[in-house]
Parts: C-alpha cells; structure tokens; sequence
C-alpha cells in the first residue's frame, strides 16, 4: 500500500508539473480595436472569433480591448510617448503611413513572418497599398469599403432617364436634367449631393477623370493634382455646384436621406446605406451602380481598416498567428454579415460571403480599381488642403487652375515635413 501511495504521489506531482508547465507557456497577446458594440461586431469578435482562435491556438490567449474610434488616435499618440502599446491593432487605413513612419509599426517581411507573400497576393490593390512605406508593409487589410453610385429609380423615371449614367459624360448630363425648380424658382430637387469635397468624397471625380493627387511613388504633387485632368474635373464640379445642380453641402438633409425623400437624385456613398436606411425608410429601395467612367475608368476611393503589430511586442509569432487568423476566409465571411467587407478578392466568388448582403456584389466590383487616399503620414494636411481650394473653386470663382496649383505647392510642402 505505501508504494502505491509513493507511485499515486509522484503522478500526481507529475501531473501538476505538467500543467504548471503547461500554463507559463500560454502566451497572451493584447488587441485593440474600435469594432462596433451596436451592430454586433463586438459579440462576434468575444463570443465567436477569439473563442475559436483560443480554441485552435490553445497556448495562445488574446486580451481584446474595445478602444472607441474617437479616441484610438489619441491613445496611440500617447502610446508613442509613453511606450504602453498593444501587440496587434485593428488601425483606421489612414493612420497606418503615420504611425510606420514614427517607427512603431512592425514592418513585416517573408523571412521573419512566412505566409506574408501569399497573403499580399489575396488583396485587391486599392487597400494592401495603405500598408506600404518606405519600401516595406506595416500591416495588411484587416477590412475594406469604397463609395459607389447611388440612384433614386423614381426620380429617374419622372425624369425619363432609363438608368444610371455610365460615363462622366451621361453623369454630368444627367445631374443636370434631374434638377428640378418650383414655380417660382426654388430648387427642390437637385440632380446629386455630397456630404462634403473633402478627398473621401472627390477622389472618384479626379481619378475617374484621369487625374491623380500625387505621383505614383507618392512623393509629389506637382503635375499630378494640378494636371490638365485633374483641373477638368475640379472645372466640371465647380460649374455643376455654381450652377445650382449640386446640392449645397449644408443647411438640407443629410445625403442619404434626401436620397430616399427624392430630393437628390443621385449621391456617393458606402456598403452601409442599407443598413442606415432601412430603420427610416423600409420602403425605400436604393439602387447601385459603378461610379461613371471617364477617361481614367471608373474609379472610387478605399476606405476600411488595417491590422497591425507594434515593435514593442515580445510575442511576434503569436501575434502574427493571430493576424493571419483574423484575415482567414472564415472570420472575413463572418465579419462580412456585419457590413464589413474584406479585401481579399478571391471571396467574391464565395456565395456564402454574399448570403446576407447581396448588394455586396457592385461593390466588390468598385473595389476592383479603388484608389487609396494617398498613404502617406501628411494625409491629414493635405485632405485640409485639397479640401479648402476644391471649396474655394466651388463657392469663390477661383478658376480651377489657380486653385490645384495653390494645393500642389501646398502639399509639397507638407510632404517634405512629414
């Protein structure tokens, strides 16, 4: 009996050894992202995704913490200073360029994170490139949105226009014939709105047009902002907005719901106009379609998040399990019932991946050749920039020309600070 006791003894200290073992390897990494509590990302990603991962990765715990949009920037601001950073992070596409270039961001390459060269091939072009600068990637596409046209069928068919414009030309045609004046003048319903003429909203004119804002390599602006294509299409919206035709972009309803009231006729706008409104107006049908092409195509801007690591991390491989997860085609088909589309293209073909918003299909199309505000850590000055002469073009008589090499001289400038 006592060496039995001696025997139960020693397996039970084996065993507690085990786990003890067991549990100093579990690795814990930290995760910040501003997913949405409201729309049910948050329950997806702590009820679902990270029990799976956990699941599958048992020696890999994930701490995500819930950081609102509003001030994740100013908390990795401070993180900068104060060197308390997460492992991973869930980035908005914009800051990604800034954040590389103060040199907190991981850059990622096939050696030290193998499966990277694989992944950056899945990626429509428009979003993987906000992850580049200075010759390497700070992350990949974590999920992806872009504006595409959208039209009210009744006000077309009042107007006798069969559909949508396709070209630039029918476009700026059709804003024209869809605007409509009272007995006395007044507009009452005008032919397109935008929510305002900051880059988000009129990238799709230049590129479309055949113009750009920066060069290729991203390092200036001259000749590419303030280019014969890019002036075009400063000219053409600055005579529609003088011209009444563009609704102003204050004092009226918002665009998507004078969209559904029938007062513009058509807007810009982003995969969630359904779900925004559908509580309001059940009854309205919105329709889709390519942003009209012009001699650059049809192009349209990118916008979504990327999903980072910091340099800090003591867990780079665990991090990056984790990365690689979250950008799997299951948890992208999850996410994307909940309005957030992904980047990888392949999916597009994946009818399981459409099953909830089938109106997923136009957009994915747009993303095809969607542009990326330029990715640079000077972003913020120059949408200021670009915005306040486009405006200036727009309300003030200053000719198109003049306005887009003020922004080209401006924006050089900004680069060479940044």
């Amino acid at each position: 009996m006592k060496g039995n006791s001696i025997r139960f003894a020693l397996i039970v200290s084996a065993l507690v050894l085990v786990l003890s073992i067991s549990a100093l390897s579990v690795t814990t990494i930290v995760f910040w992202h501003a997913y949405s509590e409201t729309s049910g990302e948050v329950n997806l990603l702590m009820k679902t995704i990270i029990p799976d991962f956990e699941q599958l990765y048992p020696n890999i715990k994930v701490d995500a913490q819930l950081v609102p949009y509003d001030t994740m920037y100013q908390k990795l601001i401070v993180g900068v200073r104060s060197g308390v950073l997460p492992d991973v992070a869930r980035m908005d596409i914009i800051w990604v360029p800034q954040f590389a270039n103060a040199g907190i961001l991981m850059p990622l390459n096939e050696q030290q994170f193998p499966g990277l060269d694989t992944l950056k091939t899945q990626f429509y072009p428009g979003p993987l490139s906000t992850n580049f600068w200075k010759g390497s990637y700070y992350g990949l596409p974590l999920d992806t949105n872009t504006q595409v046209l959208c039209w009210n069928a009744k006000d077309f068919q009042e107007a006798g226009i069969q559909g949508p414009p396709k070209t630039m030309n029918e476009f700026i045609n059709d804003i024209k014939l869809l605007t409509k004046k009272d007995a006395s003048g007044k507009t009452i319903q005008w032919g397109y709105a935008d929510g305002g003429v900051d880059v988000w909203n009129t990238l799709p004119w230049i590129y479309s047009m055949g113009g750009s804002i920066l060069s290729p390599g991203s390092t200036t602006a001259e000749g590419y902002i303030n280019s014969p294509a890019s002036v075009k299409a400063l000219q053409a919206y600055a005579q529609l907005y003088e011209g009444g035709y563009i609704a102003p972009w204050s004092g009226g309803p918002g665009t998507l719901e004078g969209l559904a009231q029938g007062t513009y006729a058509m807007t810009i706008s982003g995969p969630w106009v359904v779900s925004i409104l559908a509580g309001e107006y059940p009854n309205f049908k919105v329709n889709f379609a390519l942003f009209p092409a012009g001699p650059g195509g049809s192009r349209s801007v990118t916008g979504g998040e990327d999903i980072v690591m910091f340099r800090n991390t003591k867990h780079p491989d665990a991090a990056w399990t984790f990365m690689k997860y979250m950008l799997s085609d299951k948890v992208q088909t999850e996410f994307a019932q909940l309005d957030q589309m992904s980047a990888i293209a392949h999916l597009a073909s994946n009818p399981d991946y459409f099953k909830t918003n089938p109106y997923y299909a136009i957009y994915t199309q747009q993303l095809e050749k969607a542009v990326a505000r330029p990715p640079v850590p000077a972003y913020t000055r120059i949408d200021s920039i670009l915005t306040n002469l486009w405006e200036a073009a727009c309300t003030s008589g200053m000719p198109a020309q003049v306005a887009l090499d003020n922004a080209a001289q401006q924006i050089d400038q900004a680069l060479a600070q940044q």
